[in-house]
């Protein structure tokens, strides 16, 4: 299937990149002069930001709840490449999820790159995680992640297991970044989907420098999940893909080893689809359906 044709038109209105290194501060203010005003968002039952307090230090949190009895506490890590995104630029993300789920969605504004070197991003999420078990009752808590957020996540539910904190019930997987080397022969997608499409290969590498070089090394499992040798134990996982992105191949690789560890693993391509689409492109019916199918997966597994 081509991209979706509302995609493809936002994409040809959008201006050529300018040329020289990328400004994360820059960029960052593009992003947060585009979040809509309070008034033109998601309602829902209650919003309220916080501080998770930690043995890491304090993490600004955001909560969301559609109703007053949540059935289980969903913890979200927004993406944008480590370095950019924010509660606000994710914030209709996480009402989304808090209203078709029943969830009450934690949404973490952890510490990027390149101000905070690796593994404090990661670290503040692992956190984040260990205070809602603490603060919330009920038999699911699940972590959810877009893209960097989706490194993370993955990277939280490993953590977990090996320190033996068994309480994360599902992990969801948003066209998650799983593997940090990004050697274009690696997998078909770079290839296939490296031009045109949004987010494109070349973009992989500058995209993602203030990571690397803040010393995430990409043959580290916490940095590059899809390098965990061994994926046995690990929670439930919901993985989104989408068709034409150039990480497409590396989450539906993820799912297939997760399956073969024994663990029950769900992997969804949406297709016409380019990445980032649960960011900007979830207003299209055909694709907001992707927090209906997280409130079937989390439903179906509680």
């Amino acid at each position: 299937m081509a991209l979706h044709p509302e995609i493809a038109r936002i994409l040809a209105s959008l201006p050529a990149p300018p040329d020289g290194p990328l400004d994360p501060a820059g960029m960052r203010a593009a992003e947060e002069a585009q979040v809509p005003a309070i008034e033109q968002r998601l309602p829902l039952h209650s919003v309220e930001d916080t501080v998770a307090r930690t043995p890491t230090g304090e993490v600004p949190v955001r909560t969301y709840a559609s109703t007053g009895a949540a059935d289980g506490v969903l913890v979200y890590f927004h993406g944008g490449a480590f370095f950019l995104g924010s509660l606000d630029t994710h914030d209709h993300v996480a009402r989304s999820l808090a209203k078709e789920t029943g969830f009450t969605v934690v949404s973490v504004g952890y510490r990027r790159a390149p101000e905070a070197a690796f593994p404090a991003g990661l670290r503040d999420c692992y956190a984040a995680v260990r205070w809602a078990a603490e603060h919330w009752d009920g038999a699911a808590l699940a972590v959810a992640g877009d893209s960097s957020g989706g490194t993370f996540a993955a990277a939280v539910a490993a953590m977990a297991h090996d320190e033996g904190f068994d309480r994360i019930t599902h992990q969801v997987l948003y066209y998650p970044s799983l593997d940090l080397d990004f050697d274009v022969d690696r997998y078909a997608s770079l290839r296939e989907n490296a031009v045109g499409y949004g987010l494109e290969t070349a973009g992989l590498k500058p995209f993602n420098a203030f990571y690397l070089e803040s010393g995430a090394d990409p043959a580290d499992p916490l940095v590059s999940p899809i390098k965990r040798a061994d994926l046995t134990g690990l929670p439930p996982a919901l993985i989104v893909t989408a068709q034409h992105d150039p990480l497409r191949d590396e989450g539906e690789l993820y799912g297939r080893r997760l399956k073969d560890a024994g663990v029950d693993a769900t992997v969804r391509r949406y297709a016409g689809a380019g990445h980032g689409f649960v960011q900007h492109f979830s207003r299209i019916p055909e694709y907001h359906r992707v927090f209906e199918e997280t409130a079937a997966f989390l439903r179906s597994r509680s």
